[in-house]
């Protein structure tokens, strides 16, 4: 139950890094993937639910970096350039509904897709994710491979063959 990164096969562990770290496994080398399938900027104040995104988008093939409250949002999007933010509602500093609403109202970020993660699943919270102008609203815990979808679909990629 909750988000658990999704599972890796073959000489890969859980987190999808190759046994032992080293970047090889006995008879297996691996090439750096030199196009991504776009830039995610993963927001979220605690630790282990931001790794958690960030490994599984990173095994589907995003670029992806991270961001531990909505201030340090704004302070990177614009050098980050992501496609994506996935944005955690409740956060110190500043909220995630904040965040979002900053993104919209700022020429140089308003065309970045923004889905919101919540805990929060009430009806008062969608319509207000809806007036900001949220592209996809997500709950937790939610499924991993319903994150990734939506990811894919708001960076224009499509489905995962």
């Amino acid at each position: 139950m909750g988000c658990a990164p999704r599972a890796a096969t073959g000489a890969f562990g859980a987190w999808g890094a190759p046994n032992g770290g080293g970047g090889q496994v006995e008879g297996v080398s691996l090439t750096a993937v030199s196009e991504t399938l776009g830039r995610v900027l993963v927001v979220d104040d605690d630790e282990v639910i931001r790794q958690l995104i960030t490994v599984n988008l990173q095994l589907e093939g995003f670029e992806v970096h991270g961001a531990s409250d909505g201030q340090d949002c704004l302070e990177r999007v614009e050098e980050v350039e992501p496609d994506v933010v996935t944005l955690d509602v409740m956060m110190p500093r500043l909220d995630g509904w904040e965040t979002a609403q900053r993104l919209r109202d700022a020429e140089r970020t308003r065309h970045v897709k923004v889905v919101l993660i919540t805990a929060r699943a009430q009806e008062a919270d969608l319509r207000r994710g809806h007036e900001i102008g949220v592209d996809a609203y997500l709950t937790k815990p939610f499924d991993p491979a319903e994150l990734i979808d939506v990811v894919r679909d708001l960076a224009g990629v499509g489905p995962a063959d």
